[in-house]
């Protein structure tokens, strides 16, 4: 950090020049935007991620749909290849068990943030944490009574929304409202060119709690608008249903406009509905949701 080639989200957003050459260090929420912004304003973007893949914990479907995306624009990936040192002006790495370096104008860490939570007197009112996140219940409450915990420091989802509905809970609850948390139709975007945003189940989570479910993908190009706003109509769906429920339990997008469609679908998550009784809504024509209308009568 003080040599100003390796630099975090903080730093980076003080440069006062476009880079001609960047590396990457993690391939995800953070790493992903700002490598679609450099690419996207010239930039030689080149992104090394430890895992076989990117976007963490993003429906692997899409996640390699938005991977061969960047690609087509330009931007390099090195998957699987942990990071091995730094050196000035470059970046050292292992890929199939060789050393290789790549040399940039800088290189951004984005491998994540840990709660700050240590020597703030925590201990002495007897708080508990797990690995910095301090522990809280679903109203945001701690083991110490009248201590509660919002935000990035509890780690549940480092999201400004997260936080402020966090917030809400808290606040209901110390006034004597009833009030819970429900992460699981907790919506997450990723700002990048093209957009990606999920909320609920991905097949991987689905499969790893044994649930029973249907899933399906379709373009977003079922929507004439869609096709009309954006060039080449690029985009998909995809849904996954609860079959013994016939509950929504997942969604998926990614083109543009997934930060707005992902908001009627995790409330349709939230409260639990069934595909017969999303059947009955009216989509407005011509919009782009319609294609949650057609994803959902193709389910």
């Amino acid at each position: 950090l003080e040599s100003g080639f390796v630099l975090t989200s903080r730093e980076i957003l003080d440069l006062e020049e476009i880079p001609k050459s960047m590396v990457i260090v993690g391939g995800g929420v953070i790493g992903l935007e700002m490598a679609s912004y450099f690419q996207t304003v010239g930039s030689k973007v080149t992104v090394i991620e430890m895992l076989d893949h990117i976007a963490g914990t993003v429906d692997s479907d899409l996640s390699k749909l938005l991977q061969k995306n960047f690609e087509a624009k330009g931007l390099e990936f090195k998957l699987s290849s942990p990071v091995t040192g730094f050196g000035e002006g470059y970046v050292e790495f292992e890929a199939d068990g060789k050393k290789e370096k790549i040399e940039a104008d800088y290189c951004l860490i984005s491998i994540g943030r840990y709660a700050v939570s240590q020597d703030i007197g925590l201990d002495k009112i007897g708080v508990e944490c797990d690995r910095n996140n301090i522990i809280v219940d679903d109203q945001c409450l701690t083991n110490v009574p009248n201590v509660y915990a919002i935000g990035d420091v509890n780690g549940k989802w480092m999201l400004a929304h997260a936080a402020y509905r966090e917030a809400e809970v808290a606040v209901n609850t110390i006034l004597g409202k009833k009030d819970l948390m429900r992460y699981e139709a907790m919506p997450s975007v990723l700002y990048t060119n093209p957009e990606m945003s999920f909320v609920g189940e991905s097949e991987q989570s689905a499969k790893e709690k044994g649930l029973d479910y249907r899933a399906l993908t379709i373009p977003l190009a079922y929507s004439g608008r869609y096709v009309a706003e954006v060039e080449r109509g690029n985009g998909v769906i995809k849904l996954l249903v609860d079959n013994k429920r016939n509950y929504l339990i997942g969604a998926h997008m990614l083109g543009s406009y997934a930060s707005e469609l992902v908001i009627p679908l995790g409330m349709m998550i939230e409260k639990q509905m069934t595909i017969d009784e999303i059947k009955e809504f009216i989509f407005p024509h011509p919009t782009v949701g319609e294609a949650i209308r057609e994803a959902i009568f193709a389910l």
